[in-house]
């Protein structure tokens, strides 16, 4: 009788520990797939790793994102004309994959102007393709050539950085990084 008794009740705690767990993955995937109908992107946030984009982006803030086929990427150079401004400066800061690599941690920076193919960058070599040339608001030059990369094609960006949440990027920098 103790055995039947023992085993029914590990029964129920097995059956409540399942019921739980249950319940955790269908609010995670509540969550993501609201978050997902948001921002078009899987991607719906990073952690900024440096002081680059200072004083308008910190590291360890969480940065909100958008999927790049949600919006209108508008550069510096537009912005300055239009008025549109992002993150206390003109134009969009995008989130890109340098030179394409899958491979290479993202850099956030701001779009400050588009290049077409064979006009003059930065540094007076000209654009193997067209693309953006990028730059970090604390950075004393452009992405193209200080960090060996090339234009950023529409293709490299992952997304559309959208809104700052100061401090929620650290435990994704912990866990990355061991801070």
């Amino acid at each position: 009788m103790r055995n039947y008794a023992g085993s029914m009740e590990t029964k129920k705690v097995l059956l409540e520990l399942g019921r739980s767990l249950l319940e955790a993955l269908v609010i995670v995937v509540l969550i993501v797939s609201v978050a997902y109908a948001a921002t078009g992107s899987w991607h719906i946030g990073f952690a900024v790793e440096s002081g680059s984009m200072e004083p308008n982006m910190q590291v360890g803030d969480l940065i909100l994102v958008q999927a790049p086929h949600r919006t209108t990427i508008t550069t510096h150079e537009e912005g300055e004309l239009s008025g549109y401004a992002s993150f206390n400066n003109y134009g969009n800061v995008v989130i890109y994959r340098p030179n394409g690599l899958t491979s290479a941690t993202p850099i956030i920076h701001r779009a400050m102007y588009w290049v077409e193919e064979g006009e003059a960058m930065p540094d007076g070599r000209p654009a193997p393709h067209a693309g953006y040339i990028t730059k970090g608001d604390n950075n004393s030059g452009y992405d193209q050539p200080m960090l060996g990369v090339e234009p950023v094609k529409p293709e490299w960006v992952i997304a559309v950085a959208k809104v700052r949440v100061p401090y929620l990027g650290y435990p994704s920098l912990i866990l990355k990084k061991g801070f």
